[in-house]
């Protein structure tokens, strides 16, 4: 273990940061994206101090795989364009960068400083960046050229002990920015933190800041809980805390009024984290399914809306409709939240007239197959039966032929013996 020294402001030394070895944090750099490699290298090369940092460090110490390359550095956004082409500069007020490598897009952010709060957008050193970090497991920085990690708030031995503890303090901390409570129960869940009794308490105080989310960010950051293989733990941290109301309002009005619907919507919810599991790029609309699927069976009386003769294309369009206000603020691709409707009503018994006209199309097939086959039974029988008939008569015809030769041979031999008798008595005459 390193120490990184800094001065105060008489110039004297101060401890600034701890630096661990790579054979403390155990990072290896196979496990990270080469073009995240090469993205650090250029800028170094450039004259640039580079760092992946964030959740990508905080996954690669507890040995998980990251979903995402953050990438943090001293160069201005136009400086970091102008190295890399494949590249734009995104944001008008928070100004990063994307780096595209095919369908992979890196953030590469400045380093920020924390005078106007965590939310300011004035350019600093890593020092102030630190200090903007919501929680003090995601702020290590890493230096892949170096394999270290360098940390200025004590997060490495907080992810050790499983502790969530943010960086910035609770008085401010969710008033600059509501969503860090989402992000909270997050890494809490996925990481297996705990989290203080303090901070909890906060969060559930101020809960109601969600509400001045705008509906693209809430959809955001509820799409990344669906995507997630611990959907349900993050969930049920959401119910706990009083989020989840703010996330999806109809669904929990729906559990705090029924234990049986909060059980079904868990189960599902629990289903979700195994899909993400077993196939974590399936499509959404396949996710949103476990989401809508008990509130959809609660819309009517399905068996008796089925017994008799119905219009799917009205049933399917009161449904869609109920199932998109359902969701809200979420705010899903449209085709998307169709195709998890029509599985849903799929297994509800509904079923598409196309769908009914292609199995009544297979089932007279199978009949009229079926139907074939016996009249080709039947008619190799007939023409057995047939051709033994015929047979069994050509060997009766053979038979009396035979019996008729045997008969001519008999009865020329009786003409010849009588003829020779006659001849015999008339020499003896003679």
């Amino acid at each position: 273990m390193l120490i990184r020294y800094g001065t105060d402001g008489k110039g004297r030394p101060v401890q600034k940061a701890v630096v661990y070895t790579q054979s403390e944090h155990q990072i290896s750099n196979k496990n990270i994206d080469p073009d995240a490699l090469q993205i650090i290298h250029r800028l170094r090369d450039a004259g640039f101090t580079a760092y992946i940092v964030g959740g990508a460090v905080r996954d690669l110490i507890v040995g998980n795989k990251p979903k995402d390359f953050d990438i943090v550095t001293d160069a201005t956004p136009s400086k970091i364009k102008r190295i890399f082409r494949n590249s734009r500069i995104i944001g008008r007020r928070f100004r990063l960068v994307h780096v595209v490598f095919g369908s992979k897009i890196f953030e590469v952010s400045t380093f920020r400083s924390n005078a106007e709060g965590s939310v300011g957008n004035d350019f600093g050193t890593i020092e102030e960046d630190v200090q903007r970090r919501d929680f003090t497991m995601n702020a290590l920085y890493y230096d892949p050229l170096q394999e270290q990690v360098i940390d200025y708030v004590g997060g490495m031995k907080d992810i050790k002990k499983h502790l969530l503890r943010p960086v910035i303090s609770l008085d401010r901390i969710f008033v600059e920015d509501p969503v860090r409570m989402l992000r909270a129960i997050k890494y809490s869940a996925t990481t297996h933190a705990k989290m203080p009794y303090n901070l909890r308490k906060k969060i559930r105080n101020s809960a109601g800041l969600l509400s001045q989310v705008s509906p693209s960010r809430l959809t955001e950051e509820l799409l990344k809980i669906m995507n997630n293989s611990n959907a349900y733990e993050i969930i049920h941290e959401a119910l706990d805390t009083d989020l989840y109301i703010y996330l999806q309002p109809s669904a929990t009005a729906l559990i705090y009024d029924s234990k049986v619907f909060e059980r079904k919507y868990m189960e599902n919810i629990k289903k979700l984290g195994e899909l993400n599991k077993s196939e974590p790029e399936a499509r959404l609309g396949k996710k949103l399914i476990f989401m809508i699927k008990d509130f959809a069976a609660t819309l009517t009386d399905w068996e008796k809306e089925t017994k008799e003769k119905y219009s799917y294309t009205e049933l399917y369009g009161k449904t869609w409709s109920e199932c998109r206000n359902f969701v809200l603020p979420m705010n899903p691709v449209r085709k998307e939240l169709e195709y998890a409707v029509k599985s849903a009503l799929n297994e509800l018994g509904v079923k598409s007239h196309s769908s009914v006209a292609k199995q009544n199309s297979q089932k007279a097939v199978s009949k009229n197959a079926s139907k074939a086959g016996a009249k080709s039974d039947n008619f190799e029988k007939s023409e057995k039966k047939q051709f033994s008939g015929k047979k069994h008569k050509n060997q009766k015809q053979k038979a009396k032929s035979k019996t008729a030769e045997k008969s001519g041979v008999l009865e020329s031999a009786s003409v010849q013996a009588g003829l020779i008798a006659k001849i015999e008595n008339s020499n003896q005459q003679f």
